[in-house]
């Protein structure tokens, strides 16, 4: 159209018709050239600096095809997925409102970084891609549907920090594989179906810092990990870990619980090697034996739960726990024989104890009652005290029958007191043991 438009120039000379059209071909060759060198450049330039790299856009379609249609709700950030755009060009617009992150890391290049997808019932397999996403530092898929096992290339993740599989349906034993990430800080693997035995490659996970496999059927005795120099909670419980607590635990654990497995044998001495440890709930398993007095004066623990157990005797400290760091000491339904232990009045951060279902007798120490019905200036008063299900005798000390029911959380019933009435509320929800029961535990109960 631009050449007839030049040839129906008015002003150009009839005798130069043939020269005009030389010229006009040179013009339009040099027009098409630009034109295409700007498409190619335009291009070139959409390719380097803002497509996402092909093989993070296969991943996320894999992810996406592996699930379950239904499983994908209106509204929910996969639903919204459309790979007919560029997923980090569009990324938080309609197209891709949520579910991973984009960084540019090489040459401008955009780069899957992080997976966090929403918790909306997802449900799928994990074998449904091969997960080569060399830039992802977080992968979460928490609270979802997903099921079967986990594949061997997760460990494809080299740089992962931070991998969730919490609260979904998973299964088979946990992949070796897991401990070649070098990077990994935290690993959440609880409320599944795992079972079988913690991989021994564990202990090559050297950044960890977090370890969650709570919940789920993991068996075996518990391995030894104290190559975990950063690791600082470890929780495993509900599972079928049996055999004795391991002697050796990272050092560095500030909460440890294992509560609710198959446990067996005494407590460690070298507890008190874990010297920045604050949490230990080793509840609910088979344990025996004393519980050794360096839980009662140890530098930094400050929440002891040793409840549903075997244990029979405790340990006095040599200072009395003085020095006790305890806010929080239960050691119900155990076998524990003998007086109250005075000393534990005398643990000037302890406010919650629960001594209940144990086979403790004799009266009520007045230092008992006096820290709860007597606030002290520089330690804490019991705010809970539970001696209920003991074989407790004599009359109840007179500073506690002053209080009013919401001073203080505090329980005597099950036990063989002179005169409990109910309109006590610390003799409320349960009657004393009768006589008889009493007199055949010990004769000597009056």
């Amino acid at each position: 159209m631009l050449t007839n438009l030049l040839n129906s120039d008015p002003k150009l000379p009839r005798n130069s018709t043939q020269q005009h059209h030389t010229n006009m071909s040179k013009r339009s060759a040099t027009l098409n050239f630009f034109l295409l060198l700007m498409i190619t450049f335009s291009e070139l330039f959409y390719t380097v600096c803002s497509r996402t790299h092909p093989g993070d856009i296969k991943v996320l379609k894999d992810l996406k095809k592996g699930l379950d249609p239904s499983s994908i709700a209106p509204g929910s950030c996969l639903s919204s997925w459309d790979f007919s755009l560029d997923p980090c060009d569009y990324l938080f617009s309609e197209h891709f409102t949520c579910g991973f992150r984009c960084d540019r890391i090489v040459s401008g290049a955009s780069r899957v970084t992080e997976i966090t997808l929403d918790p909306v019932g997802y449900a799928g397999s994990l074998t449904s891609t091969n997960w080569d996403l060399p830039y992802v530092q977080t992968f979460d898929i928490s609270d979802n549907s997903f099921s079967g096992s986990v594949p061997h290339s997760l460990s494809r993740l080299t740089r992962l920090h931070r991998l969730s599989l919490s609260r979904n349906s998973l299964s088979g034993e946990i992949p070796d594989s897991l401990g070649s990430l070098s990077h990994l800080e935290e690993l959440y693997l609880d409320n599944n179906h795992f079972q079988g035995l913690i991989p021994s490659s564990f202990n090559n996970l050297k950044s960890l810092k977090r370890l969650e496999i709570q919940q789920n059927n993991i068996s075996g005795e518990f391995p030894f990990l104290s190559s975990l120099k950063n690791l600082y909670f470890l929780d495993a419980s509900d599972n079928n870990f049996t055999g004795n607590i391991p002697s050796a635990l990272p050092s560095s654990l500030v909460e440890f619980s294992i509560r609710n497995n198959n446990l067996e044998g005494n407590l460690p001495e070298n507890v008190r090697d874990l010297e920045y440890l604050q949490v230990l709930d080793l509840s609910h398993n088979k344990l025996s034996g004393p519980i050794v007095s360096v839980l009662f004066d140890h530098p930094s623990l400050q929440q002891l739960t040793l409840s549903h157990n075997n244990f029979t005797f405790l340990q006095v400290p040599s200072n009395m726990g003085l020095t006790s760091k305890l806010i929080a000491l239960d050691l119900s339904f155990n076998e524990l024989q003998g007086f109250l232990p005075a000393f534990m009045a005398s643990m000037p951060k302890l406010s919650a104890l629960s001594l209940e279902h144990n086979k403790f007798t004799g009266m009520i120490p007045s230092q008992y009652a006096l820290k709860v019905a007597v606030p002290g200036g520089n330690t804490s008063s019991f705010e809970r005290l539970l001696l209920g299900g003991n074989y407790l005798f004599g009359p109840i000390p007179g500073v506690l029958m002053g209080m009013k029911p919401g001073y203080a959380n505090v329980s005597l019933v099950d036990n063989c007191l002179y005169r409990c009435p109910e309109t006590f509320f610390f003799c409320q929800g349960g009657n004393q043991k009768s006589l008889v029961d009493c007199k055949s535990f010990a004769p000597m109960i009056p």
